[in-house]
């Protein structure tokens, strides 16, 4: 990163702000993108914030890499399981479970309503769920 700070609107800023996007868009999270540029994750999150049109750079980049993960996801579970020796490698078949778990795990955070596990709560035939108070006194 250049030895003076970026002001709101100068080139410098903007060259950086697009080189963490362009990072971002070809695969890594935002904290290695930052990373690779020079800037510190929290000076990049704070010129999104001050900046509505990087705001909204940053959240279709964030979402290209939501859906490069999901699609990693798909290409690690279709992946033929290594054949050693005759036998089928069960290390190798560990770590893609492991792989494809941690990435399921991380997609449920990233983006919970469309990846995230969802609990839903109904009563008989689908109907509204029907609430009963009792006494403790009642169930003897």
């Amino acid at each position: 990163m250049a030895n003076k700070p970026t002001k709101p609107g100068s080139p410098e800023r903007a060259k950086l702000a697009d080189q963490v996007i362009a990072a971002m868009n070809s695969g890594m999270s935002c904290f290695k993108a930052c990373a690779k540029v020079g800037v510190p994750m929290q000076t990049f999150t704070r010129w999104a914030e001050e900046d509505a049109a990087l705001a909204e750079a940053y959240a279709c980049a964030r979402e290209n890499f939501v859906e490069r993960i999901a699609n990693d996801l798909m290409d690690i579970s279709d992946q033929d399981p290594e054949i050693v020796d005759g036998k089928k490698d069960w290390a190798a078949i560990q770590k893609h479970k492991l792989q494809v778990d941690t990435r399921k795990w991380l997609l449920s955070k990233l983006a919970p309503k469309k990846y995230g596990d969802t609990l839903k709560l109904a009563g008989h035939d689908g109907g509204a769920v029907k609430l009963i108070a009792q006494n403790d006194d009642e169930k003897l």
